[in-house]
């Protein structure tokens, strides 16, 4: 009965995620969840107890898992802006392609209208940007004016913004490119002494960057 139960809850949320990726939160009612996850009203109710406790529900489900993307970019060996510009990839293609991810990002923005507190889905995004700017300034690969968590408040929002806009304005297979003139342009900014011989040639082959 336990792993039914898990299976009704993961339903419900992932038919949630796309309502509320699809029309917004507000145009989104417990029957259209319903209905989409093929699960009673009362489910909804029984395992979320409210629309806001299954909107709070999306959001850190999906978000909460950052810190274990972040974690998959631990290795050493690679310079630490080298797996900065690799992971906001994987996080870009999760805020285009994935339902749950796409939902908690239009939850944050809709927040207003939500009768619950709905957590911040940034902060481990930040705290991983900030991290990993502090291991390129301690190499040496930053430039000593920088400061990671002043930087990360500031780099944090400008990406959201990209991924969001490009969407919009083009579509989502324009991301990558956006992405990577995005990243040409605030690598100048960060490196000590930009060149042509850096070493962003070593990144993976999806991230697109090239000297």
């Amino acid at each position: 009965m336990q792993e039914r139960a898990k299976v009704t809850r993961r339903s419900l949320l992932e038919a949630a995620a796309q309502l509320f990726a699809e029309q917004g939160y507000a145009a989104t009612s417990v029957n259209d969840i319903s209905a989409r996850s093929g699960r009673t009203s009362g489910a909804v109710y029984f395992h979320y107890t409210s629309k806001e406790g299954i909107a709070v529900a999306v959001v850190e489900d999906r978000f909460a898992t950052w810190s274990q993307l972040a974690a998959s970019y631990g290795d050493e060996t690679v310079p630490p802006l080298e797996r900065l510009v690799a992971l906001s990839y994987d996080i870009a293609h999760a805020l285009t392609r994935d339902p749950v991810t796409r939902a908690g990002a239009r939850l944050w923005v809709e927040r207003t209208v939500i009768n619950a507190p709905i957590p911040d889905p940034f902060a481990l995004w930040t705290a991983a940007t900030t991290r990993l700017l502090a291991q390129a300034r301690l190499a040496g690969h930053v430039n000593e004016g920088i400061r990671p968590a002043r930087a990360a408040r500031t780099l944090v929002p400008a990406f959201f913004g990209l991924c969001t806009l490009t969407e919009a304005l083009e579509n989502a297979t324009a991301l990558d490119n956006r992405l990577t003139d995005w990243w040409h342009l605030t690598l100048l900014s960060l490196r000590p002494q930009p060149s042509p011989g850096n070493r962003w040639t070593s990144l993976p082959s999806r991230c697109g960057l090239r000297p």
